[in-house]
């Protein structure tokens, strides 16, 4: 139950920005990332080999799950933290600020990245990922490949309708995403209209989906099991994506803490959801 709560949580926070900020100047030879968007683009960037340690939300890319566990986004265990050597702590705004602060104190360097609140930053701290791990070049090549590719796909939906679209991030209770969420983003871009865009909290209620009556309702799996969240859906049929088939669930992971890669893949999957037939 534990855990369970945790990937909400997780969930949540990943999808929602942070600000925070670092000085971002060094090669680092071993490293450790607290976040898993940071896991995953270490290995985008090359340079696994360097990390010698992660959280145990840490599963993508696949090889991920083999390197030394340090706790979650949240908490740490200090002493494995210690235990590996680092001269590179990859934090984010999740991490337990007593944890950073007793890793300074320590001597071990500490960078901690904001969540990004749109594709723009996401981008421009990859680059700044780059060039801390002495991937400047490669982190460059990577994003102009994805800003065209985004780019691409906001002009190619223009020529169609815009879904209004629900998406949920959280269970029990029911948790949705406005304007000021990276997820807000994925729906623009794609050809879609949050309908809780304007909403000042991401607390929502099944009566409040149905007045909205979106076409599309996306359901990100972290945290929550997915099948049984579109069976209750499924049960509201005066609603436009119930009645039309177009509930769909996708992974947390790609939804909340993507790559500048795996963004682009999750956009064009969103893409297809709001203008199929």
């Amino acid at each position: 139950m534990r855990i369970i709560l945790l990937f909400n949580l997780i969930t949540l926070a990943l999808c929602f920005p942070l600000r925070a900020g670092e000085d971002l100047s060094s090669v680092n030879q071993r490293i450790i990332s607290l976040g898993p968007a940071i896991t995953e683009q270490l290995y985008l960037l090359g340079v696994q080999e360097r990390l010698v340690g992660c959280t145990i939300f840490c599963k993508r890319p696949k090889e991920a799950e083999n390197k030394e566990k340090v706790g979650t986004v949240i908490e740490i265990n200090l002493e494995k933290v210690v235990s590996l050597s680092p001269d590179l702590v990859l934090a984010t705004p999740l991490t337990d600020f007593r944890y950073v602060e007793k890793l300074k104190k320590i001597g071990i360097k500490v960078v901690r990245f904001p969540l990004a609140g749109d594709f723009n930053q996401l981008s421009i701290q990859f680059l700044e990922l780059g060039e801390i791990v002495g991937r400047k070049q490669k982190a460059e090549e990577i994003v102009i490949v994805a800003r065209k590719e985004v780019e691409r796909i906001k002009e190619a939906v223009e020529c169609f309708p815009k879904r209004t679209v629900f998406v949920q991030v959280g269970a029990n209770p029911l948790f949705t995403v406005n304007e000021d969420s990276f997820v807000h983003d994925f729906i623009k871009l794609a050809g879609g209209i949050n309908v809780a865009g304007r909403v000042k909290s991401g607390f929502y209620s099944r009566e409040k989906v149905l007045n909205d009556n979106p076409e599309v309702i996306i359901i990100a799996t972290m945290g929550i099991i997915g099948e049984e969240e579109k069976g209750i859906w499924q049960k509201y049929k005066t609603i436009k994506a119930v009645k039309n088939n177009r509930i769909y669930i996708i992974d947390s992971y790609a939804l909340c803490s993507p790559t500048p890669v795996s963004f682009v893949e999750t956009l064009k999957e969103m893409q297809k959801y709001f203008i199929r037939n």
